[in-house]
């Protein structure tokens, strides 16, 4: 299994409210709006679930499989082509601020590898600058 990381993105939020709002996936609604709609079609989300249609990949679901609070949400991806776990990871960075990084275990063999590692790195990126935007 590979593992990915995007950067560290650093918020102006307390850890418990980052926290508070990464581990209820539907509090995702809010970003509906500004999903590019030629990457991301069909999206819908509850507290532990999120659906979606990703044109080259068909539908896909990612659900929560554990919360650790206040630093970690585990995500798992279901009807995906590659066996994928996502990690939120939330550290403080003092009393007002945090710091945020995704992770991404993958199995992935060795002939999509050279397709899949470049836009999943780029993703994982994609979804905690996103993140590190959000009011929290």
């Amino acid at each position: 299994m590979s593992q990915y990381e995007s950067s560290v993105k650093c918020i102006p939020y307390p850890q418990e409210r980052v926290y508070a709002k990464v581990e209820d996936l539907s509090n995702l609604e809010a970003l509906k709006g500004k999903l590019p709609e030629d990457k991301i079609k069909d999206f819908d989300c509850n507290r532990d679930e999120a659906t979606f249609n990703v044109p080259s990949l068909g539908n896909l679901t990612i659900r929560v499989v554990e919360r650790e609070e206040p630093k970690c949400v585990k995500l798992e991806a279901a009807n995906s082509p590659i066996p994928l776990n996502l990690w939120v990871q939330i550290i403080p960075d003092g009393e007002t601020a945090s710091k945020l990084r995704v992770v991404a275990k993958a199995e992935i063999n060795f002939m999509l590898r050279a397709m899949i590692e470049k836009p999943l790195k780029e993703g994982l990126e994609k979804i905690a600058e996103t993140l590190s935007l959000v009011a929290y």
